[in-house]
């Protein structure tokens, strides 16, 4: 990453970015890809997300799993945390997060391809993991997109820790 591309970049290395609680995509920031003519795939885990349900206003715990294939812009891992930090005041059902995540990255990078799953703790003895997925239109990744969808749930993990 040049000098140049880091002038831009507002949270990385700052010790003062503060933590907003509201959610806010606009703390989303991104980089240049420097191998854009490869596809690839980036993947974040963030086992600490928060938000809260619509209705009851209870806190809602999830993991989320993050991977896309990157066109021209990359999205800057601390800015992603702080986005992820804007959500824990934030009353919305669980679908509801996961695809406004995906819209968010989508609009942001216009990545090739995207995937979003949260799999949220169980509250009232059920859990609910949301998955959404883009491949961009007219390429190659809308057909993947498809694909994986399609294909997503056909063999369910075994789930005995949550």
């Amino acid at each position: 990453m040049t000098d140049r591309q880091k002038d831009h970049l507002q949270s990385l290395g700052n010790n003062k970015a503060a933590s907003i609680f509201d959610y806010d995509p606009s703390l989303l920031e991104t980089f240049e890809n420097a191998h854009p003519d490869r596809d690839y795939f980036v993947k974040f885990n963030y086992p600490e997300f928060t938000s809260l349900c619509p209705i009851t206003h209870q806190p809602d715990y999830a993991s989320l799993y993050i991977s896309y294939v990157p066109a021209q812009r990359m999205v800057e891992s601390k800015s992603l945390k702080l986005y992820f930090f804007s959500f824990r005041n934030h009353g919305d059902f669980h679908e509801d997060c996961i695809n406004k995540i995906a819209d968010d990255l989508i609009q942001l990078m216009d990545p090739k391809y995207l995937e979003v799953w949260g799999k949220f703790l169980p509250r009232g003895g059920i859990s609910i993991d949301p998955y959404v997925n883009y491949g961009k239109p007219g390429t190659r990744w809308e057909q993947v997109a498809f694909e994986r969808l399609s294909h997503h749930d056909l063999y369910p993990e075994k789930i005995d820790n949550r």
